[in-house]
C-alpha cells in the first residue's frame, strides 16, 4: 500500500493546472496546423511536442529556467548550449546559405532595395509595442523582428534580448509565415492597379560564376564591418552560400543544406516548445505579441510593395518594375515568391509570371532581416 501511495505522490495527474491543461490545447492545435493544414510543419511540430512536454508536472521537460537543484532538464540543457549560446540559430543560416541562389538578385540589383523597403513593418511593430503597449525596448526590438518573417533570425535576437517571450515570438512568427499566402494576396490587391499588376519584366542579365564566388565575400565583409553584431548570422549564411557556389565543396553543401540543417531544426523546434510553460505563456502579452505579430507581417508587405512604386517613378517604361515583387521581400524564402508569382498569374490570365523576378527581393529580405536584427542588437545589447 505504501508502494502505491509513493508512486501516486510522484505522479504528474495530480498536479495538473488549469495552465497546464490549455497549454495542452494550444500545442495539440499547433500541431494539427502542421500535419492538417501544412502549415510550416517542420519547426510547429517540434515546437508544439515541445510545448507539450514542458506543460508535463514533474517530468523536468521545460527549458523555462524554473528548475530547482543541481539537475538540468533536458531540453533546458540543450537551451543552454545550443540557444543561449547562439549556437543553433546560426547553424540553421549556414544552411540557408547552402540552399540559397542569389542569381536573381544579382541580376536585378535594384531589388535589393525592395528587400530593404520590406522590413518596415519590423520596425513598425517595434516602436508599436514599445509606445503603445509598454514593452520594454528589449522586449519590443524582439517582437518587431517577427516581422522580418524569419524564424532562426528571431530565435536569435529574442533569445539574446527576451529569452521569456522566445516561446510567444517563436509561435507567432512561425504560424505568420505559414499564413503568407493567406495574408500577403489581400494587401497586394489593395496597393496595385491592374494595370501595375500586368507589368511584364524583362529578362534578366546573366550572372557570371565570378560574381555568385565574390557577392558572399564581399557582403559578409561589408555588414559585418558595418554593423558587427549581425556577423554571426552573416557570416554562416553567406559561407553556406559559398559551398554551394564554389562548385567544389558539393559534400560540404549537402551537408550543411541537408542532414545538419535538418538535425539543428529538430533540436532548435523542439527547445522553442520547451519554454512554453503555461504559468508564463498564458498572459496578456502573448496576445499583444500575435496581433503585433500580424501587423508585423502586413506592414513589412505593404513597404515593399508602396516602394515598388515609388522606384516606378524613376525608371524608365522599359524598366519598370511589376510593383507586386516587391511583396516579396520579406524574407520567407521561396514561399513569398511563390505566393507573388501565384497571384499576379491568377490576376494576368496568366500571361506575366514575375516568379524569377520576385525571387531577387525575397532572398535580399533574408539580409534585410539579419541587419536588422544586428542593428537592434548594437543599439540595445
Amino acid at each position: 500500500m505504501e508502494v502505491w501511495q509513493k508512486l501516486l505522490q510522484q505522479a504528474g495527474l495530480l498536479s495538473l493546472s488549469w495552465q497546464n491543461i490549455v497549454m495542452f490545447i494550444v500545442a495539440g492545435f499547433v500541431i494539427f496546423l502542421a500535419v492538417k493544414k501544412n502549415f510550416e510543419p517542420l519547426l510547429l511540430i517540434p515546437i508544439g511536442f515541445g510545448a507539450m512536454l514542458a506543460n508535463l508536472p514533474l517530468a523536468e521537460l521545460s527549458a523555462s529556467g524554473n528548475f530547482k537543484g543541481d539537475h538540468t532538464p533536458l531540453l533546458q540543457l540543450i537551451y543552454n548550449t545550443g540557444i543561449k549560446t547562439e549556437l543553433l540559430p546560426p547553424i540553421i543560416f549556414m544552411g540557408v546559405g547552402a540552399l540559397t541562389d542569389f542569381r536573381p538578385l544579382l541580376s536585378r540589383p535594384v531589388t535589393f532595395l525592395l528587400g530593404a523597403a520590406a522590413q518596415l513593418g519590423i520596425f513598425v511593430a517595434a516602436l508599436g509595442a514599445h509606445y503603445l503597449f509598454g514593452f520594454t525596448a528589449k522586449e519590443a526590438s524582439a517582437i518587431g523582428i517577427i516581422g522580418g518573417a524569419d524564424g532562426p533570425t528571431t530565435i536569435f535576437l529574442t533569445a539574446k534580448l527576451a529569452p521569456h517571450l522566445l516561446g510567444a515570438v517563436a509561435v507567432a512568427a512561425y504560424s505568420y509565415m505559414a499564413l503568407v499566402p493567406v495574408i500577403q494576396p489581400p494587401i497586394i490587391r489593395m496597393l496595385t492597379t491592374k494595370e501595375e499588376r500586368e507589368i511584364d519584366m524583362p529578362v534578366a542579365r546573366p550572372v557570371s560564376h565570378a560574381a555568385v564566388i565574390v557577392f558572399p565575400i564581399v557582403t559578409c565583409m561589408f555588414s559585418a564591418l558595418l554593423i558587427p553584431s549581425c556577423a554571426p548570422l552573416m557570416g554562416m549564411l553567406m559561407f553556406g552560400n559559398l559551398l554551394r557556389e564554389s562548385r567544389v565543396t558539393d559534400r560540404l553543401s549537402s551537408a550543411a543544406g541537408g542532414p545538419l540543417i535538418n538535425i539543428v531544426t529538430i533540436f532548435l523546434g523542439l527547445t522553442v516548445g520547451a519554454t512554453m510553460e503555461g504559468t508564463s505563456f498564458l498572459q496578456a502579452r502573448t496576445l499583444f505579441i500575435l496581433v503585433l505579430g500580424m501587423f508585423a507581417f502586413a506592414f513589412s508587405t505593404m513597404g515593399g510593395v508602396v516602394f515598388a512604386k515609388l522606384l516606378n517613378l524613376f525608371l524608365s517604361s522599359e524598366n519598370r518594375i511589376n510593383p507586386c515583387i516587391g511583396a516579396a521581400g520579406i524574407s520567407a524564402v521561396p514561399m513569398s515568391a511563390r505566393v507573388v508569382q501565384t497571384f499576379v498569374s491568377n490576376e494576368t490570365g496568366g500571361r506575366v509570371n514575375p516568379l524569377m523576378a520576385a525571387m531577387g527581393p525575397n532572398v535580399a529580405g533574408v539580409i534585410g532581416s539579419a541587419v536588422a536584427a544586428g542593428v537592434f542588437l548594437a543599439l540595445l545589447q
